[in-house]
């Protein structure tokens, strides 16, 4: 019985949240509050201001659905990003794989375009190459191909233990 009421309770919050007079809104907000999504912005990573915005935040939606807890809110917000960022997614791969103008993904959310201020939040950071500068610009694809007077060591050879014995 109480289970029965809980999934109801459950339901109504999704189709609440779910209409587009809220969800417009609430995005509105959402993007107001730039601390709770922008990484450099100077506040993000200081949780009890972050957890001060999310209260303001929810005060916001219990103004539309009374029941809505801070669990849901922070969970509700994953589920936008994570939409958002799987249709951006489609449409950088449809981009990349040299589709005609015609043939690009369109996004299928309606407030898709409403969360664009989250493209260079979710975009790959560059990452930093840990190898060497001085390797050259074509390694061999296997040892065999590896000139014998190439400096440096073979994957193959067996590794000098000495460096990592323990010294007592």
């Amino acid at each position: 019985m109480i289970e029965d009421r809980n999934a109801i309770n459950e339901e109504n919050t999704n189709a609440k949240f779910k209409e587009p007079e809220f969800l417009t809104a609430f995005i509105d907000k959402y993007r107001e509050m730039r601390n709770l999504w922008e990484v450099k912005h100077p506040q993000y990573y200081l949780k009890h201001v972050r957890k001060s915005t999310l209260e303001r935040l929810l005060t916001f939606v219990q103004s539309f659905i009374p029941e809505a807890t801070m669990e849901i809110l922070v969970q509700k917000i994953g589920i936008l990003r994570n939409m958002y960022k799987r249709e951006h997614n489609k449409i950088q791969n449809s981009l990349r794989s040299g589709s005609s103008a015609n043939d690009v993904y369109v996004p299928r959310l309606w407030y898709y375009d409403k969360l664009c201020f989250l493209d260079d939040q979710i975009e790959a950071r560059a990452s930093l190459s840990t190898l060497p500068s001085t390797l050259p610009c074509t390694l061999p694809s296997n040892p065999a191909e590896a000139d014998k007077d190439q400096a440096g060591s073979s994957i193959l050879e067996e590794p000098d233990v000495t460096i990592w014995r323990q010294v007592n």
